[in-house]
C-alpha cells in the first residue's frame, strides 16, 4: 500500500536503514535530517531529501502541508554524555523539537507517529530482562527526555486522536554505525580490529547489553506503521514495544565474538569504568511478536560478521 511517509533523521545510522525499508515496501518517502550526525550519501536516492532541523519552523510547515500519513521520528540528540553535560540542549533537541513535529502532524492530519525510544535508558538500573510495564527510572537526562517524549505522545493520542507508537530499542548495531559515537561499541571494536589495534573495555567488562541488528529494527518500524494497535489504557506502555533479542551479552563476550567475526587477533585492554553506565540490560520482545508480528531475524554472530565486512569495505 503506497502512502506518503516522512522519516526524520533519515541520513543517520538507524534512520537510513528505516528509510530503505519503507522504500522497499513501496512508499513515497521524504527524509528530513540536519546532517549534524547523518551523512547525505546514506539517504536513499529515491527519497525526497530536505536538510532541516526537525524543530525548525520550516520543518513544521513541511509536516503540516506534506500530506504525510505516517511519520517515523528518529532525529534526536543521542549522546548520554552530552545530555549529562548540557541537559537543556538535550531537552531542546529531544522534547521541544518533538512538540513542534507533533503540532505539524496535528495540523497536517497525520495518522500515525512511530517514535524511536530507548529501552536501554528508560528502565534505568533494574535487573533485566525488562517487559514494557517494568518500572522506569532513567539515570541520565537523555533517558528522561525519551521517557518524557513517550508521555507527550500518549497525551497527543488521548487529546487529538493521533495514533502513536513507541519502539523501545535495545542496543542497535550494524552497517553505517559511527565508530566515533558514544553508543556504537560494535562499530568501535570493528574499526579497531580493522586497524589491528587493541580493544579497550571500560570497567571489568561484565556489564551486559542486548544487541539487535539494525535491519531487524528497520523492519519493526515498517510493521509498526500499519499494525492494529492495542486500545489506550491510561499508561504509556499500552502502545510501547520493546525491540531487542532478550539476550544479555557481556562486553567481554562481545569483544571475543567480534574478534572471531573479523578473524583478526588483537589484545583486549581494560580502562577505568565510566560513570553513569548501566550494568545490565536486556529487553523482552514478546509483545512486539504478538502485536506487530516482529521477531529478530539476524543472530549476533551473523550481524557482527556483516558489520565488520561493511567496515572493511568502507575503509577500502
Amino acid at each position: 500500500m503506497k502512502r506518503r511517509v516522512l522519516v526524520t533523521g533519515g541520513a543517520g545510522f538507524i534512520g537510513s536503514h528505516v528509510a530503505d525499508a519503507f522504500l522497499a515496501a513501496g512508499n513515497d518517502l521524504t527524509v528530513i535530517d540536519n546532517l549534524s550526525r547523518g551523512r547525505p550519501q546514506q539517504v536513499p536516492r529515491a527519497a525526497e531529501f530536505r536538510q532541516l532541523d526537525v524543530g525548525s519552523e520550516e520543518a513544521r510547515a513541511l509536516v503540516a502541508g506534506g500530506g504525510f500519513e505516517v511519520i517515523v521520528h528518529l532525529a534526536a540528540q543521542v549522546d548520554v554524555r552530552v545530555s549529562v553535560s548540557d541537559p537543556v540542549f538535550d531537552a531542546e533537541e529531544n522534547l521541544l523539537a518533538l512538540l513542534s513535529l507533533l503540532e505539524g502532524a496535528r495540523a497536517g492530519g497525520t495518522r500515525r507517529i512511530v517514535f524511536s525510544s530507548s529501552g536501554g535508558v528508560v528502565y534505568g538500573e533494574r535487573r533485566p530482562p525488562h517487559v514494557e510495564t517494568a518500572p522506569k527510572f532513567p539515570i541520565s537526562p537523555y533517558g528522561v527526555s525519551k521517557l518524557a517524549a513517550e508521555y507527550y505522545l500518549g497525551c497527543y493520542a488521548q487529546l487529538y486522536g493521533l495514533e502513536t507508537v513507541a519502539l523501545r530499542y535495545s542496543n542497535v548495531f550494524g552497517p553505517r554505525q559511527d565508530p566515533h559515537g558514544e553508543a556504537g561499541v560494535v562499530a568501535i571494536f570493528g574499526n579497531r580490529l580493522r586497524q589491528k589495534k587493541a580493544l579497550t573495555i571500560y570497567g571489568d567488562g561484565n556489564q551486559t547489553r542486548d544487541y539487535v541488528y539494525v535491519a531487524d529494527v528497520a523492519r519493526a518500524n515498517v510493521l509498526a506503521a500499519d499494525a492494529v494497535l492495542p486500545p489506550l489504557d491510561g499508561t504509556i506502555d499500552a502502545r510501547a514495544f520493546n525491540i531487542g533479542i532478550g539476550v544479555e551479552t557481556s562486553v567481554n563476550a562481545l569483544a571475543q565474538a567480534m574478534i572471531e567475526a573479523s578473524g583478526v587477533e588483537v589484545p583486549v585492554e581494560h580502562a577505568p569504568a565510566r560513570g553513569g553506565e548501566l550494568l545490565a540490560n536486556a529487553l523482552t520482545a514478546d509483545k512486539a511478536a504478538r502485536v506487530l508480528g516482529w521477531k529478530p531475524g539476524v543472530s549476533l554472530a551473523e550481524g557482527l560478521k556483516a558489520t565488520y565486512d561493511w567496515i572493511v569495505r568502507e575503509a577500502s
